[in-house]
């Protein structure tokens, strides 16, 4: 099982809640922004912004899968959906696929499938759980 601490209150973090803040850290880090970890995060924030266009959408869902292939060994994305969208400017994106509690260790004889939200507007993104 995972564990670590919640970023803002410092509280332990363990399994699917722990893996959600990674995927949220993952997807939120400008690529070429971390000092020792240049080639860490996403393309996400680098769309952000943009007119909301099926190019710009498609390129999300790319930038997500990558981003999440590389660099979240505990969770294997099966979709991505928008789930919201509108001219306030908010979108969502809900992704599902597998959670591998163990993964992070390369064990993935426990599987769990899960999803979770991202949301994004002009304060920037938030990840919330789903299930």
């Amino acid at each position: 099982m995972r564990h670590g601490f919640d970023a803002t209150t410092g509280k332990p973090l363990s399994g699917w809640a722990h893996c959600v803040q990674s995927i949220a850290v993952i997807l939120t880090t400008r690529i070429g922004s971390r000092v020792m970890r240049r080639a860490f995060g996403s393309l996400v924030p680098e769309l952000q912004d943009r007119n909301a266009t099926p190019l710009l959408i498609m390129q999300v869902y790319a930038a997500v899968a990558a981003a999440l292939r590389a660099y979240e060994p505990g969770f294997r994305l099966r979709t991505i959906q928008l789930s919201r969208s509108g001219a306030d400017g908010i979108f969502a994106f809900q992704i599902s696929g597998i959670f591998y509690p163990r993964g992070h260790l390369g064990d993935y004889s426990i599987s769990e499938t899960r999803s979770a939200v991202l949301a994004a507007n002009d304060n920037g993104f938030r990840m919330a759980e789903v299930a």
